[in-house]
């Protein structure tokens, strides 16, 4: 099955899906706009509406990866080699690989047609790890990652899988106060995620605090290696600021 989605133009959506590494491999301009992109087993099609809104597409693809880290850091190289950065706000965007409060994890991609790619891990057969109880494999919060860990299970949950980023960030303040006795190494995700979150709705004062929040925390050399890659996102919306 191939989905069929729209866009303005196919103009608009060819430059970021090339950088996300698709290859087209059909355009036409008569009777009407379209065009077809392929990346591995991701085959995307695309059909230009010149009154189209992408605010307020409703188009959504769910991609099954065995790899959704190994897949965002290549849509993410991409991305940086073709425009500089990976968005984090308005359309088009792409959130970061998290768990999700009751279902499978991985991240989203918003195109510039508004379309959501809704990449998810895929589970192998007969993997005796995921809970099906709850409609699906489900990617929890292990023990070390304290409550916090769950707080933002349920934040991404809302803001990144419903796009609900308001009731993410309400979720995610929520919590850093209920727990604010959670040590370091279990609040800076949940900070770095909240800091995310701010700059995507414009936020960019509560952005740096949340940042800030980060930088007072003393981390040891252990927690650091074990917070690369938040702390790495952090350096990277520190820079967007």
């Amino acid at each position: 099955m191939i989905p069929c989605l729209p866009c303005r133009h196919v103009d608009d959506v060819l430059p970021f899906y090339t950088a996300l590494g698709f290859a087209p491999t059909y355009r036409q301009e008569r009777p009407s706009p379209y065009a077809v992109l392929r990346r591995d087993g991701i085959e995307l099609h695309f059909f230009g509406v010149p009154e189209f809104d992408p605010a307020q597409s409703m188009g959504c693809v769910i991609v099954l990866s065995r790899d959704t880290a190994a897949l965002h850091a290549a849509f993410a190289a991409g991305l940086r080699a073709a425009f500089g950065k990976v968005p984090v706000s308005g359309i088009p965007r792409m959130t970061r690989p998290r768990k999700m409060q009751g279902t499978r994890g991985g991240f989203s991609v918003v195109d510039p047609g508004g379309n959501w790619l809704r990449v998810f891990r895929a589970s192998d057969p007969g993997d005796e790890t995921d809970d099906n109880a709850e409609g699906g494999p489900q990617d929890r919060p292990g023990p070390a990652e304290g409550r916090l860990g769950h707080v933002v299970a349920t934040a991404a949950r809302q803001a990144d899988a419903r796009g609900h980023d308001d009731a993410g960030i309400r979720v995610l303040e929520t919590g850093l106060a209920r727990h604010a006795d959670a040590p370091p190494v279990q609040r800076v995700p949940a900070l770095v995620y909240l800091a995310e979150l701010r700059l995507r709705t414009g936020d960019r004062t509560g952005a740096a605090a949340a940042l800030a929040e980060v930088d007072a925390l003393g981390l040891s050399p252990a927690d650091r290696t074990r917070l690369a890659a938040d702390l790495t996102t952090a350096a990277e919306l520190a820079a967007d600021l």
